[in-house]
Order: structure tokens, then sequence, then C-alpha cells
């Protein structure tokens, strides 16, 4: 079985990027035919993004709207959120197909070891998406609408008019960079596997992780309080799960190597048992030696 695993394992490099081309070909027609499928409902899915600020927005009262000022702004929003949404979706099928990528070059033992985290990563990265859009968006939005003022004697009104491309390219900014830090476990894990990091190191480094995922938010989420404690904090939680997951892993590596070492103790034990210098039915000492004088 392990030769026929190695003849599986081995193969050219021109194979390897045949098959690489191939299935970046069917996550390329997949992204376009979801594209297309996509664009079909743009209205609906505008609508399911623009529906935390919707809802902010009639709380507050009065008729509020989105603008666009150029005439091809709308247009290419559609094509915007067609094409976002298409790559949220297709995220698990491309997944998948990096998997089967690589899973050639795996034994049966790593494939099981591996397969959870391809059914955690799609897992993870929606439920990044699913934490911004239901919890930091409506109270990312309180807080920037805040800044409204009716105006009085002297003073004009602060009013938004938010613009269409530049609400959607913000939020669609946010979805993705919460789905990806939701990946951090799955990361950690993986680089732990392969023995790059250490549950010791991690915990020494947790430090400069803390300041990090705060670096991270302030990048990746806009200049507000709210948004940033909003990535930062889950990151954190995550780091201290990676933490975890990893310990885990060395455990059951440190398990293995125990195992595997007892074995190899068994197998010599027998080979010393089975040599003929020990030999249970020979006599320690020549009869013929002690009638000699």
């Amino acid at each position: 079985m392990a030769e026929e695993e190695l003849k599986e394992q081995s193969m050219p490099l021109l194979d390897h990027l045949i098959e690489l081309r191939g299935r970046m070909i069917k996550s390329f027609v997949a992204i376009i035919v979801l594209f297309f499928v996509c664009y079909y409902f743009a209205p609906q899915l505008y609508d399911f993004l623009v529906a935390p600020l919707a809802d902010v927005l009639s709380s507050m009262g009065g008729q509020r709207r989105l603008i666009f000022t150029a005439l091809h702004e709308a247009f290419f929003t559609y094509i915007k959120v067609a094409f976002f949404a298409a790559l949220f979706l297709s995220f698990p099928f491309l997944a998948i197909q990096i998997w089967m990528f690589i899973a050639p070059g795996l034994y049966k033992t790593e494939k099981m070891a591996f397969a959870p985290f391809l059914i955690a990563t799609p897992i993870l990265f929606f439920m990044g998406g699913a934490l911004v859009y239901y919890f930091i968006f409506p109270l990312a939005w309180k807080f920037f609408l805040s800044f409204e003022s009716v105006g009085g004697a002297g003073a004009l009104p602060i009013q938004l008019e938010a613009k269409v491309d530049q609400y959607l390219s913000l939020v669609m900014r946010l979805i993705f960079a919460f789905g990806l830090c939701f990946e951090l476990p799955v990361v950690m894990t993986l680089l732990g596997r392969v023995g790059l990091v250490t549950s010791k190191g991690m915990k020494e480094k947790r430090k400069y992780a803390i300041v990090m995922a705060f670096a991270a938010a302030a990048v990746l989420t806009p200049p507000d309080v709210i948004s940033q404690i909003g990535l930062a904090l889950p990151t954190m939680v995550l780091y201290e799960i990676s933490i975890f997951s990893v310990a885990m892993v060395e455990r059951k590596r440190g398990d293995k190597d125990d195992e595997e070492d007892e074995e190899e103790d068994d197998d010599e034990n027998d080979d010393d048992l089975s040599d003929p210098e020990f030999d249970d039915d020979k006599p320690l000492v020549d009869p013929d030696d002690m009638a000699s004088p």
C-alpha cells in the first residue's frame, strides 16, 4: 500500500501544472456562472446589502436615500454587487478545488487530518460575514449618523447623502475583511501541523498578536472605534482558539511519536529474541566443558 501511495504521489511537474490549470479554469468558470446568476438578482442583493443602513435611517424618520453622481455609476454598482456575491458564494467551491489539487500528494491519514479544515474554512468565512452584517453594521451606521445636525439660525444642517458605490465598496470590504480574519484558527492550526508555529511560542507572543490585531483592524475598517474593536476583539478570541487548537495538534503528534517509539522498541526486542545467540533452548554452559578438567 505504501508503494502504491508513493506512485500516486509521484507526478511530473508538467502534469502538476496541467492539473493546476484545470482547477483554475473550473474555478474561473464557476465564478463567471455565479456572476451572471447574481447579476440577474442584483437588485435583490443590493437591497440586502443596503438593509442595515435602511433600518437605521428609517428609525431616525424622514425620507432618506442613496445617490449616484455619474451616469454609469448605478450600472457599475450592480456589476460590483454581482461580482462580490459570486466571489462570496464560490468560496467553498474554490476551497474544494484547492483541496482536490493537494489531496493526491497526501497520505490517507493526512487526508483524514485535513478534512476538518476543509469543512471549517467556509463555515468560519460565512460566520465572519454574518457577524459584521448583523452586529457591526447597525452599530457603526448609528455611530456615523450621530454626527448629523439639524442646524438652526445662521447654521446649515448636516445630513447624510451617501453615494451608492462608496457605501457598497465599504460594505463589501468589511465583509471580506471579517471573513478572512475568521480563517485565523485554520491557518494557525495548519502551520502548527507542519511545525512552523508552536502553542508555547504563540502564548509568548500574545501581546504582539494583540497589537497586530488592532493594527489590522485599523487598516481594514473605517476610522471608527466600533468597527475597529468589533474586528479586533473577535480576532483576539480566534487567536486564543488557535493556541488551543495548535496545542491539541502537538498533543496528538506527541502521542503518535510515543506509539511509534514503542513499536520500534517491540520490534528490536523481537529481533533480539530471535537471535540464535540468545536461544532459550540452548544451555548457557556446554556440558563437555564442565566435564573437562
